[in-house]
């Protein structure tokens, strides 16, 4: 198998100092929290922040002025933010400081008094039934967001964290904020001929690709325990890919038409065998902290492609590397090396890498990290879906 060696990047090292380092997406989730929370109280002080300013105008103000739109503007602004009886309260506040208000102010007459009021109480019933429409749709939006998750966890659940020898670290991110889930997938199976392995991208993204998903996970799980050979189970996933397209050509849900893969077994005399089907080559990360991109003998052609007669071998061959103790294995999709920055430039992990920061807490601290590096170097959300996956060969070794 041809490999690439690269030593660790010093772009990383200068790139630890950036705006969220070497943390956890968790962890800078977590220190966004105490701003957007911050961002929160203070919000809610705007709904008595506008009464008390509309009252401060009212009576530093000539008579002739009323500033019943502040007065209004309080529970509507409260709608969102409040409960429907808090609302309700600021409603009913509003409307009582500028009755009082005005019955102070002698420049106007009962007939305007009447009628700001009026608007003003009007508004206040409007924002209450705002309020109960926003939280119904919260509702709707978390009950939306419960069948997601359990969605994903059903799809792509986490895998087991030990396997023998192995410690196993998986991280998905969907490039859709409404999706849990995209057309990226991995799964991580106990097979007799040892730990298998797969990381694959459904062409596509988004839920219009689960189905692709849902087909390729179902054919490897059957496949990866079944099969002794790591090249049948690629051709058994593009068999199922082939025989669904057919099956469910013309129809609304039919599936995607192909999916990069790459499949990985671990053998028990710690050597990795690959398959690569079109995929972004895995990484392999040496104990001293060398990183070696792990390429295929030959291209092969992407699942769901090989009745095609295009160039690329099918079945695709099984390239082979020693997996040393204290190693470990790095695969993702094509959502780490098409992420661009601001520029266009894309992603290159080889410079960024920083081996003694990034695998100090074994897989689980490698994928918080590179995820980390990625939301740093793009500057924003997401562009594609992602998934990482990552397996250390433990055998009494401390990472770096």
């Amino acid at each position: 198998m041809g490999r690439r060696r690269r030593g660790s990047g010093a772009g990383g090292a200068a790139d630890a100092a950036g705006i969220r380092g070497s943390a956890s997406p968790d962890r800078a989730e977590a220190a966004s929290r105490p701003r957007e929370s911050l961002g929160r109280r203070l919000s809610l002080w705007l709904p008595p922040v506008l009464i008390a300013v509309g009252s401060a105008a009212q009576a530093l103000t000539p008579a002739d002025f009323v500033f019943a739109a502040l007065f209004a503007a309080a529970p509507l602004v409260a709608a969102p933010l409040y409960s429907a009886r808090a609302t309700a309260l600021t409603g009913v506040v509003s409307t009582i400081a500028l009755i009082w208000l005005l019955h102070i102010n002698e420049g106007i007459d009962l007939f305007e008094g009447t009628l700001r009021v009026a608007t003003v109480a009007t508004v206040a019933v409007l924002a209450v039934a705002l309020n109960r429409v926003v939280r119904r749709g919260e509702r709707r939006l978390a009950s939306a967001r419960g069948i997601a998750e359990a969605a994903q966890l059903a799809l792509l659940p986490p895998p087991e964290h030990e396997l023998g020898p192995l410690v196993i670290a998986a991280r998905y991110q969907a490039a859709r904020e409404d999706a849990s889930i995209g057309g990226d997938l991995y799964a991580v199976q106990a097979t007799p001929q040892g730990v298998r392995l797969l990381v694959g991208d459904v062409r596509g993204k988004g839920l219009e690709a689960v189905g692709s998903v849902v087909i390729v996970l179902g054919a490897f799980r059957e496949a990866a325990d079944t099969e002794p050979d790591l090249a049948q189970v690629a051709v058994r996933l593009d068999r199922a890919l082939r025989r669904e397209g057919r099956r469910r050509a013309g129809t609304v849900d039919s599936v995607e038409g192909f999916t990069t893969a790459v499949l990985v077994e671990v053998t028990d005399d710690a050597c990795l065998r690959v398959v690569n089907c079109g995929h972004p080559t895995p990484w392999l990360i040496h104990p001293d902290g060398r990183l070696e991109s792990v390429e295929p003998v030959e291209p092969a052609l992407p699942l769901g492609l090989a009745a095609l007669p295009a160039e690329g071998a099918f079945p695709p061959p099984v390239g082979q590397v020693p997996f040393p103790v204290g190693a470990t294995l790095l695969m993702n999709t094509d959502g780490l090396t098409e992420a661009r920055d601001p520029y266009g430039v894309f992603y290159d992990l080889s410079d960024r890498f920083v081996a003694r920061e990034w695998t100090r807490g074994g897989p689980d601290g490698l994928l918080d990290a590179v995820l980390a590096d990625v939301a740093r170097y793009t500057g924003g959300p997401p562009s594609d879906d992602l998934a990482l996956l990552a397996v250390t060969y433990r055998d009494g070794v401390k990472h770096l």
